[in-house]
């Protein structure tokens, strides 16, 4: 009830032009989302979660998040925290691995009063930690404990390696401590002097999505790190390159237009953050969940000694599910997106273009069928998908095939009259419809 009545009163305080259809999303839907808190939960058993636009947010109190980092910094298990913001989101839903990592750390913290007003509307008051605090309070923490510390500096930072050094130890002067130059992408960086000094703990600036994916992907190259987070711009405010909003600013939400007055170059990002952020919530929490996601399945096959041979992908997040290639096609025509999928989940162009056929199967997602680990209509809003169907014949080699390890772990060409008996229980139905139309256009 709460839910419902505070996601209404933000709609007509905030969108007052907004039309009825989205009014009565509101009062229809946020009657159940105490019940779906509650499944976003049992997902992530550990911590409690608010589930925005795909990305799980931790749903913590400032005390309770020390807690969980003192309790990350004994257990002897490598962690990551990320600080998702409207921004980081947003971006994360033009890149999957992104989204992928931002669902698979330890502590997601939110950063950004529109996660804050997102969280209202399932009747939560989520509390907003900046990436800038949140630095203070691990460096403070570093320092009692007697911890190391690591700080990988983007060689294009406005604050230098002396500049930061010379700052932290300001502010933490027992803190130890060692800055280093770091590339965006992470290529050539000196892991073996890292690993001399035996950090504990391991700060990167180079920002969204860079410092998210290489902390990812190289932690455990660091066998001594027990924690590791992206800070952003976080140290150039501790340097003083980058002045901070006021508090009473920083507390009434308002720090994005302090921003945007000392940097009005900023615009576009601001406007993405505040507005299009607040548009894409409203519309996947409030209206997606009555509509059914335009989707595309994509038929691979390849010629083998006169037989035909199907490809099948394995899923990321789930044992034996084998299906067919597909996803959404945002918004493109058929088989501009078949094209585009197939190109992503193969990781090659080396395909063509048979035949497409639209509106083939329609179906609801269920509360087993996932993503990400998340239930799939959590993940992209909707109450299910209308497929469509492109044939593409494959024309390069098995060792041109490279899948995306967030998508799929691993996969395998299937005689097409094995296919309905391999792919997993939800996936025969629309099979049956896809090899109906394969059979009659390979006849033809």
């Amino acid at each position: 009830m709460v839910g419902w009545l505070i996601g209404f009163w933000l709609i007509v305080k905030n969108f007052k032009r907004a039309n009825c259809l989205i009014l009565y999303h509101v009062f229809l839907i946020s009657s159940i989302a105490k019940n779906k808190a509650l499944k976003y939960n049992k997902i992530m058993k550990k911590i409690p979660t608010i589930n925005i636009l795909g990305i799980n947010v931790s749903f913590l109190k400032k005390n309770e998040i020390k807690e969980k980092i003192e309790k990350f910094l004994t257990d002897g298990v490598p962690r990551q925290i990320v600080t998702p913001n409207p921004e980081i989101i947003l971006r994360a839903l033009e890149d999957e691995e992104l989204f992928f990592i931002l669902n698979n750390t330890d502590l997601a913290i939110a950063d950004g009063m529109g996660l804050k007003i997102a969280a209202f509307t399932y009747g939560k008051n989520l509390e907003r930690i900046t990436g800038a605090d949140l630095l203070k309070d691990i460096l403070k923490l570093a320092e009692e404990k007697n911890l190391k510390a690591a700080i990988f500096n983007w060689k294009g930072s406005i604050s230098n390696n002396n500049e930061i050094e010379i700052a932290v130890k300001k502010f933490f002067p027992e803190l130890e401590l060692t800055v280093e130059t770091i590339n965006r992408d992470g290529k050539n960086f000196n892991f073996q002097k890292i690993n001399e000094f035996k950090p504990d703990i391991i700060f990167t600036n180079l920002g969204a999505p860079f410092q998210e994916k290489f902390i990812f992907h190289n932690l455990k190259k660091m066998p001594s790190v027990k924690l590791g987070i992206g800070v952003g711009g976080g140290f150039d405010y501790l340097t003083g390159k980058l002045p901070r909003a006021p508090f009473f600013i920083r507390y009434i939400g308002l720090e994005w237009l302090w921003r945007l007055i000392l940097e009005p170059k900023r615009i576009k990002r601001i406007y993405n953050a505040v507005f299009v952020f607040s548009w894409k919530f409203l519309k996947w929490r409030f209206i997606l969940p009555f509509l059914y996601r335009p989707n595309v399945a994509c038929l691979l096959f390849k010629r083998d000694g006169g037989k035909i041979k199907i490809l099948l992908v394995q899923r990321s997040d789930q044992e034996n599910h084998w299906q067919l290639p597909q996803g959404g096609t945002d918004g493109e025509k058929l088989e501009k997106a078949g094209e585009r999928e197939i190109r992503e989940e193969i990781g090659t162009d080396k395909f063509k273009i048979i035949a497409c056929y639209g509106n083939l199967y329609k179906y609801k997602f269920k509360d087993k069928l996932s993503k990400y680990n998340l239930p799939y209509n959590n993940t992209v809003g909707y109450k299910g998908q209308k497929q469509g169907l492109c044939v593409a014949e494959f024309l390069g080699q098995d060792a041109d095939i490279k899948i995306n390890f967030w998508d799929h772990k691993a996969w395998k060409w299937v005689d097409s009259g094995s296919i309905i008996s391999e792919v997993h229980a939800y996936r025969k139905e629309p099979a049956e419809i896809f090899l109906e139309k394969f059979n009659g256009f390979i006849k033809a």
